[in-house]
Protein backbone atom coordinates (compact mmCIF):
# COMPACT_ATOMS: atom_id res chain seq x y z
CA UNK A 1 0.00 0.00 0.00
CA UNK A 2 1.70 3.33 -1.27
CA UNK A 3 1.25 6.66 0.90
CA UNK A 4 -0.74 7.83 -2.33
CA UNK A 5 -3.76 5.50 -1.45
CA UNK A 6 -4.06 7.31 1.66
CA UNK A 7 -3.44 10.64 0.39
CA UNK A 8 -6.50 9.76 -1.50
CA UNK A 9 -8.92 8.66 0.75
CA UNK A 10 -8.30 11.52 3.55
CA UNK A 11 -8.89 13.80 0.70
CA UNK A 12 -12.45 12.15 0.38
CA UNK A 13 -12.94 12.08 3.72
CA UNK A 14 -12.70 15.56 3.68
CA UNK A 15 -14.90 16.30 0.89
CA UNK A 16 -17.17 14.10 2.47
CA UNK A 17 -17.10 15.20 5.83
CA UNK A 18 -17.75 19.25 4.51
CA UNK A 19 -21.00 18.45 2.11
CA UNK A 20 -22.15 16.69 5.32
CA UNK A 21 -21.87 19.43 7.60
CA UNK A 22 -23.18 22.18 5.01
CA UNK A 23 -26.13 20.45 4.52
CA UNK A 24 -26.70 19.48 7.63
CA UNK A 25 -26.12 23.81 8.64
CA UNK A 26 -28.32 24.10 5.98
CA UNK A 27 -26.88 27.57 5.40
CA UNK A 28 -23.09 27.98 5.32
CA UNK A 29 -20.48 26.80 3.51
CA UNK A 30 -16.87 25.68 3.68
CA UNK A 31 -14.60 28.42 1.99
CA UNK A 32 -10.80 26.69 1.12
CA UNK A 33 -7.56 28.58 1.26
CA UNK A 34 -4.80 26.32 -0.46
CA UNK A 35 -1.40 26.59 1.23
CA UNK A 36 2.00 24.74 0.24
CA UNK A 37 4.85 23.77 3.43
CA UNK A 38 8.10 25.24 3.17
CA UNK A 39 9.53 21.75 3.76
CA UNK A 40 7.16 20.41 0.46
CA UNK A 41 3.74 19.39 0.00
CA UNK A 42 0.67 21.75 1.52
CA UNK A 43 -2.74 21.19 2.31
CA UNK A 44 -6.29 22.27 1.58
CA UNK A 45 -7.90 24.15 4.84
CA UNK A 46 -11.76 24.75 4.96
CA UNK A 47 -13.40 26.78 6.83
CA UNK A 48 -17.16 27.30 7.39
CA UNK A 49 -18.58 30.02 9.43
CA UNK A 50 -21.54 32.30 10.49
CA UNK A 51 -23.69 29.13 9.59
CA UNK A 52 -27.13 28.06 11.49
CA UNK A 53 -25.37 25.56 13.46
CA UNK A 54 -21.52 26.60 13.16
CA UNK A 55 -20.40 29.58 14.20
CA UNK A 56 -16.90 28.65 13.66
CA UNK A 57 -15.87 24.77 12.16
CA UNK A 58 -12.76 24.10 10.11
CA UNK A 59 -11.83 20.49 8.18
CA UNK A 60 -8.24 20.50 7.10
CA UNK A 61 -6.37 18.76 4.54
CA UNK A 62 -2.73 18.02 4.65
CA UNK A 63 0.31 16.13 2.59
CA UNK A 64 3.84 17.42 3.96
CA UNK A 65 7.40 16.05 3.37
CA UNK A 66 10.86 17.58 4.85
CA UNK A 67 13.51 16.63 7.00
CA UNK A 68 12.64 14.84 10.34
CA UNK A 69 12.83 17.84 13.10
CA UNK A 70 15.21 17.22 15.97
CA UNK A 71 12.67 16.97 18.83
CA UNK A 72 10.56 14.72 16.69
CA UNK A 73 13.87 12.40 16.25
CA UNK A 74 14.21 12.29 19.79
CA UNK A 75 10.79 11.16 20.64
CA UNK A 76 11.55 8.57 17.68
CA UNK A 77 15.07 7.49 19.00
CA UNK A 78 16.84 8.14 15.99
CA UNK A 79 20.31 8.70 15.78
CA UNK A 80 21.33 13.00 15.37
CA UNK A 81 23.13 11.98 12.28
CA UNK A 82 20.82 9.65 10.30
CA UNK A 83 19.14 11.47 7.13
CA UNK A 84 15.67 10.87 7.74
CA UNK A 85 12.62 12.39 5.65
CA UNK A 86 9.49 12.14 6.32
CA UNK A 87 5.92 12.07 4.61
CA UNK A 88 2.74 13.19 6.75
CA UNK A 89 -0.60 12.97 6.09
CA UNK A 90 -4.39 13.65 7.48
CA UNK A 91 -7.53 15.55 8.27
CA UNK A 92 -7.88 17.25 11.43
CA UNK A 93 -11.16 18.39 12.42
CA UNK A 94 -12.91 20.59 15.35
CA UNK A 95 -16.49 22.39 14.84
CA UNK A 96 -17.73 25.30 17.33
CA UNK A 97 -21.75 25.15 17.09
CA UNK A 98 -23.42 28.65 17.71
CA UNK A 99 -26.04 26.76 20.31
CA UNK A 100 -24.08 25.90 23.88
CA UNK A 101 -26.46 22.19 23.34
CA UNK A 102 -24.67 21.56 20.95
CA UNK A 103 -21.40 20.11 21.27
CA UNK A 104 -18.29 20.73 20.33
CA UNK A 105 -16.37 17.73 18.46
CA UNK A 106 -12.70 17.13 17.36
CA UNK A 107 -10.92 14.12 15.24
CA UNK A 108 -8.16 13.57 13.48
CA UNK A 109 -6.84 11.00 11.47
CA UNK A 110 -3.44 10.76 10.20
CA UNK A 111 -0.58 8.48 8.52
CA UNK A 112 3.61 9.21 9.35
CA UNK A 113 6.01 7.74 6.95
CA UNK A 114 10.15 7.28 7.17
CA UNK A 115 11.97 7.03 3.90
CA UNK A 116 13.62 3.69 5.78
CA UNK A 117 10.03 2.66 5.50
CA UNK A 118 8.72 2.98 9.34
CA UNK A 119 5.50 3.92 9.49
CA UNK A 120 2.21 4.03 11.78
CA UNK A 121 -1.49 5.77 12.08
CA UNK A 122 -3.01 7.87 14.52
CA UNK A 123 -6.14 9.53 15.78
CA UNK A 124 -8.90 10.24 17.58
CA UNK A 125 -12.15 11.78 17.90
CA UNK A 126 -13.39 12.98 20.76
CA UNK A 127 -16.46 14.97 21.95
CA UNK A 128 -17.06 18.20 24.27
CA UNK A 129 -20.14 19.29 25.19
CA UNK A 130 -21.21 22.49 27.00
CA UNK A 131 -23.62 20.65 29.04
CA UNK A 132 -23.26 17.01 29.18
CA UNK A 133 -26.33 14.63 27.98
CA UNK A 134 -26.06 11.24 29.33
CA UNK A 135 -27.79 9.82 26.24
CA UNK A 136 -26.03 11.75 23.92
CA UNK A 137 -22.41 10.71 26.21
CA UNK A 138 -23.31 7.02 25.97
CA UNK A 139 -24.37 6.75 22.33
CA UNK A 140 -21.24 8.42 21.11
CA UNK A 141 -19.17 5.56 22.84
CA UNK A 142 -20.98 3.33 22.06
CA UNK A 143 -20.78 3.92 18.82
CA UNK A 144 -17.07 3.81 19.18
CA UNK A 145 -16.95 1.01 20.79
CA UNK A 146 -18.70 -0.69 17.79
CA UNK A 147 -16.38 1.03 15.15
CA UNK A 148 -13.42 -0.67 17.22
CA UNK A 149 -15.02 -3.76 17.87
CA UNK A 150 -14.79 -4.66 13.97
CA UNK A 151 -11.18 -4.46 14.14
CA UNK A 152 -9.69 -5.52 17.18
CA UNK A 153 -11.79 -6.66 20.80
CA UNK A 154 -9.36 -4.32 22.65
CA UNK A 155 -9.08 -1.62 20.77
CA UNK A 156 -11.68 0.45 22.40
CA UNK A 157 -11.29 0.05 26.02
CA UNK A 158 -7.23 0.74 25.20
CA UNK A 159 -7.78 3.56 23.43
CA UNK A 160 -10.99 4.99 25.76
CA UNK A 161 -8.64 5.11 28.67
CA UNK A 162 -5.47 7.16 26.32
CA UNK A 163 -7.94 9.67 25.40
CA UNK A 164 -8.83 10.16 28.77
CA UNK A 165 -5.21 10.83 30.21
CA UNK A 166 -4.82 12.54 26.93
CA UNK A 167 -7.92 14.86 26.72
CA UNK A 168 -7.14 15.85 30.48
CA UNK A 169 -6.75 19.04 31.67
CA UNK A 170 -4.00 18.87 34.78
CA UNK A 171 -4.06 22.51 36.22
CA UNK A 172 -8.12 22.69 36.28
CA UNK A 173 -8.27 18.62 37.23
CA UNK A 174 -10.39 17.96 34.71
CA UNK A 175 -11.06 15.86 31.41
CA UNK A 176 -12.00 18.42 27.67
CA UNK A 177 -15.09 16.80 27.41
CA UNK A 178 -16.55 13.14 27.83
CA UNK A 179 -13.23 11.49 26.03
CA UNK A 180 -13.61 9.08 23.14
CA UNK A 181 -10.47 7.71 21.64
CA UNK A 182 -7.12 8.20 21.27
CA UNK A 183 -4.45 6.32 19.31
CA UNK A 184 -0.80 7.03 17.91
CA UNK A 185 2.21 5.24 17.25
CA UNK A 186 -0.34 2.06 15.33
CA UNK A 187 3.02 0.11 13.62
CA UNK A 188 1.99 -2.75 11.13
CA UNK A 189 2.51 -6.36 12.54
CA UNK A 190 3.89 -4.88 15.91
CA UNK A 191 2.30 -6.53 19.22
CA UNK A 192 2.57 -3.47 21.22
CA UNK A 193 0.83 -1.30 19.41
CA UNK A 194 -0.68 -2.36 16.04
CA UNK A 195 -1.91 -5.86 17.43
CA UNK A 196 -0.01 -7.52 14.96
CA UNK A 197 -2.02 -6.12 12.48
CA UNK A 198 -0.94 -5.30 8.99
CA UNK A 199 -1.11 -2.19 7.32
CA UNK A 200 -3.92 -2.39 5.44
CA UNK A 201 -6.35 -3.82 8.58
CA UNK A 202 -4.88 -0.53 10.53
CA UNK A 203 -5.54 1.44 7.46
CA UNK A 204 -9.05 -0.12 7.79
CA UNK A 205 -9.64 0.57 11.41
CA UNK A 206 -8.72 4.58 10.65
CA UNK A 207 -11.04 4.42 7.78
CA UNK A 208 -13.78 3.54 9.94
CA UNK A 209 -13.40 5.95 12.75
CA UNK A 210 -13.11 8.98 9.76
CA UNK A 211 -16.07 7.75 8.48
CA UNK A 212 -18.12 7.93 11.80
CA UNK A 213 -17.53 11.24 12.10
CA UNK A 214 -20.08 12.85 10.05
CA UNK A 215 -23.10 10.44 11.27
CA UNK A 216 -22.70 10.68 14.96
CA UNK A 217 -21.88 15.07 14.45
CA UNK A 218 -25.22 15.46 12.50
CA UNK A 219 -27.12 13.63 14.27
CA UNK A 220 -25.92 15.73 17.42
CA UNK A 221 -26.40 18.94 15.38
CA UNK A 222 -30.26 17.91 13.74
CA UNK A 223 -31.38 17.01 17.81
CA UNK A 224 -29.68 20.21 19.19
CA UNK A 225 -29.88 22.86 17.17
CA UNK A 226 -33.25 24.81 17.84
CA UNK A 227 -33.46 24.04 21.45
CA UNK A 228 -33.44 27.41 23.33
CA UNK A 229 -30.54 28.59 25.61
CA UNK A 230 -30.46 31.71 27.65
CA UNK A 231 -28.25 34.30 27.93
CA UNK A 232 -26.59 32.43 31.41
CA UNK A 233 -26.06 29.65 29.00
CA UNK A 234 -24.05 31.55 26.70
CA UNK A 235 -21.65 32.95 28.79
CA UNK A 236 -21.26 29.07 30.34
CA UNK A 237 -20.62 28.50 26.78
CA UNK A 238 -17.93 30.81 26.73
CA UNK A 239 -16.15 29.88 29.80
CA UNK A 240 -15.80 26.18 28.54
CA UNK A 241 -14.65 27.13 25.04
CA UNK A 242 -12.02 28.99 27.39
CA UNK A 243 -11.42 25.57 28.53
CA UNK A 244 -11.16 24.52 25.19
CA UNK A 245 -7.95 27.07 24.40
CA UNK A 246 -6.48 26.22 27.51
CA UNK A 247 -6.01 22.61 26.68
CA UNK A 248 -5.24 23.72 22.91
CA UNK A 249 -2.51 25.87 23.93
CA UNK A 250 -0.95 24.48 26.73
CA UNK A 251 -1.10 20.73 26.55
CA UNK A 252 -2.02 19.70 23.28
CA UNK A 253 1.35 17.99 21.64
CA UNK A 254 -0.39 18.63 17.74
CA UNK A 255 -0.52 22.26 18.27
CA UNK A 256 2.50 22.24 20.38
CA UNK A 257 4.60 20.54 17.21
CA UNK A 258 3.34 22.26 14.65
CA UNK A 259 4.24 25.75 15.92
CA UNK A 260 7.52 24.53 17.38
CA UNK A 261 8.41 22.87 13.65
CA UNK A 262 7.12 26.60 11.37
CA UNK A 263 4.20 25.12 10.37
CA UNK A 264 1.45 27.14 8.71
CA UNK A 265 -0.16 28.78 11.88
CA UNK A 266 -3.76 30.01 10.97
CA UNK A 267 -4.09 26.00 9.72
CA UNK A 268 -2.89 25.02 13.17
CA UNK A 269 -4.71 27.67 15.16
CA UNK A 270 -7.98 26.69 13.29
CA UNK A 271 -9.58 24.68 16.39
CA UNK A 272 -9.49 28.13 18.58
CA UNK A 273 -13.44 29.00 19.08
CA UNK A 274 -14.27 32.32 17.72
CA UNK A 275 -15.02 33.64 21.04
CA UNK A 276 -13.76 32.34 25.13
CA UNK A 277 -14.28 33.66 28.36
CA UNK A 278 -12.81 33.71 31.82
CA UNK A 279 -13.97 34.63 34.41
CA UNK A 280 -11.95 34.82 37.42
CA UNK A 281 -12.88 31.99 40.25
CA UNK A 282 -15.91 31.47 38.65
CA UNK A 283 -17.36 28.38 40.63
CA UNK A 284 -21.06 27.21 39.52
CA UNK A 285 -24.00 27.27 42.08
CA UNK A 286 -24.56 23.60 43.43
CA UNK A 287 -27.37 21.38 41.75
CA UNK A 288 -27.06 23.76 38.64
CA UNK A 289 -26.63 22.12 34.87
CA UNK A 290 -23.24 23.84 35.20
CA UNK A 291 -22.46 22.26 38.06
CA UNK A 292 -23.53 18.53 37.48
CA UNK A 293 -21.70 19.04 33.50
CA UNK A 294 -18.34 19.51 35.89
CA UNK A 295 -18.98 16.16 37.84
CA UNK A 296 -18.77 14.32 34.50
CA UNK A 297 -15.73 15.46 33.70
CA UNK A 298 -13.60 12.99 34.81
CA UNK A 299 -11.33 10.38 33.88
CA UNK A 300 -12.33 6.81 34.05
CA UNK A 301 -16.53 7.26 33.30
CA UNK A 302 -17.94 3.79 31.91
CA UNK A 303 -20.10 5.15 29.41
CA UNK A 304 -20.48 1.74 27.59
CA UNK A 305 -22.14 -0.92 30.13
Amino acid sequence: MKVEEIESFFKSLQDHICSSIEEADGTAKFQEDLWEHHSGGGGRTRLIQNGSVIEKGGVNFSKVQGEVHPRLRQQMNLGENDNFHFTATGVSIVMHPNNPNVPIIHMNVRYFELNNGTCWFGGGIDLTPHYVVEEDARNFHEHLKTACDKHHPDFYSKFKEWADDYFYIPHRNETRGIGGIFFDYLKPDEPGNGQNLSKEQLFAFVKEIGESFAPVYTKLMTKHRDEPFTEKEKQWQFLRRGRYVEFNLVWDRGTKFGLETNGRTESILMSLPPQANWEYNFIPESGSKEAKTLEWLRKGVEWVS
